[in-house]
């Protein structure tokens, strides 16, 4: 089960996996961290309890974790489950993730650690602007490919095309890989302005439970890369003095919009997706 940032997911998955009795795979690649709470809109408690999960709780913020790790889990975890159910429930946001587990991920060629850094250590220093300028003028092929608002894959994008001199599109799969199960793809959508909505209200929600303190708290791993991401960058900022409380708010309840449309954007490219409204069950 996929689909953006509060359209209902966790809520739908849970229903699920009551119905048919089984557990919960979750891709979502920032809810593994037992750190990150409030900001990742985990599972509560009690809906933890209700349905086993993997992937909640399972990592720290200085493991190392992507989707080739996430597809060698998630594997392990599917052959468990299997062995006393004939269903499982996956849920998440997180596209590549997804992606890894359905179908295998590209072989790309490795990237040493010193291009890396100085990519990194150059989007640190100059922003957004200067990756996307970068990548514009290194592999025009990734920039139109609609992807330049994400700062993790510009920066993947570019590292590969300064490793190898290829384009990463270069090394998509054509070929899927087989997986030994049915897979079943349901999307979940809400029209744009209830989704909108929904958003709003789930950032005013986070802020009074507490998303401030807990930004706090992490400002020692704040130059990790499970950080670097909505609702944590904007309070780092905050608690820099960049800008108000107030502005940090508004531009988290922004960029999740923003995330929202991509990952929808990538979504909508897969046609074995079931879209469904979570209330109404159709769209």
């Amino acid at each position: 089960m996929l689909g953006p940032t509060a359209v209902g997911k966790t809520a739908f998955a849970i229903q699920l996996a009551k119905q048919f009795h089984t557990s919960i795979i979750s891709s979502d690649s920032r809810q593994c961290f037992k750190e990150l709470n409030i900001g990742v809109a985990k599972p509560s408690e009690t809906e933890l309890q209700t349905v086993l999960h993997y992937f909640i709780n399972s990592h720290s913020v200085k493991d190392e974790m992507n989707a080739a790790l996430f597809e060698q889990l998630a594997l392990q975890w599917a052959d468990e489950i299997f062995k006393k159910n004939n269903v499982l429930v996956m849920v998440g946001g997180t596209g590549l993730y997804i992606k890894a587990f359905c179908e295998g991920l590209d072989d790309v060629p490795p990237v040493s650690e010193k291009i890396r850094e100085e990519i990194r250590d150059a989007y640190e220093k100059n922003g957004l602007p200067w990756l996307q300028d970068q990548i514009k003028i290194n592999d025009p092929l990734f920039y139109n490919s609609g992807e330049i608002l994400n700062p993790q894959r510009v920066m993947r994008a570019l590292e590969v095309k300064m490793a190898t001199g290829n384009s990463i599109l270069s090394y998509r799969k054509k070929n899927p890989k087989e997986r030994p199960f049915e897979i079943q793809k349901i999307g979940l959508e809400l029209p744009k302005n209830i989704l909108h909505r929904n958003i709003n209200t789930r950032v005013d929600m986070m802020m009074e439970q507490g998303l401030a303190d807990e930004v706090k708290a992490l400002m020692p791993f704040r130059h990790l890369n499970a950080l670097r991401t909505v609702g944590y960058s904007e309070l780092f900022d905050w608690l820099d003095g960049k800008t108000s409380l107030d502005e940090a708010v508004e531009l988290i309840k922004q960029h999740t919009r923003q995330y929202a449309k991509r990952q929808m954007t990538w979504f909508k490219k897969d046609p074995e997706v079931k879209w469904m409204n979570p209330d109404r069950r159709s769209v």
